[in-house]
């Protein structure tokens, strides 16, 4: 591959390879489409950026993925055990 080829053509521009659950991906699929997103990886810029300059949200983004990890595992908790762990009945 040339690098014309690896970074469409824009010397400012790098490709990088992500692996996330595809679980996960659904999700930020579902996201970027109804965010208004033209793009999976315009989402994924925005996304990378806004941690990058606002870095106090930033664990929101690896609790988000510690609980997806935790979900796929098995170990998820229903809202319903939620409530009743908590004694609560509000939805």
């Amino acid at each position: 591959m040339s690098e014309a080829d690896a970074n469409d053509g824009d010397p400012e521009i790098d490709r990088i390879n992500l692996r996330i659950a595809r679980s996960f991906l659904d999700v930020v699929d579902e996201t970027w489409r109804e965010r208004g997103f033209n793009s999976r990886s315009e989402f994924i810029r925005f996304a990378l950026r806004d941690t990058v300059n606002h870095p106090e949200g930033a664990g929101v983004w690896k609790d988000l993925a510690i609980s997806e990890a935790q979900f796929d595992e098995g170990d998820g908790i229903s809202s319903d055990e939620i409530r009743a762990q908590y004694g609560t009945d509000s939805e």
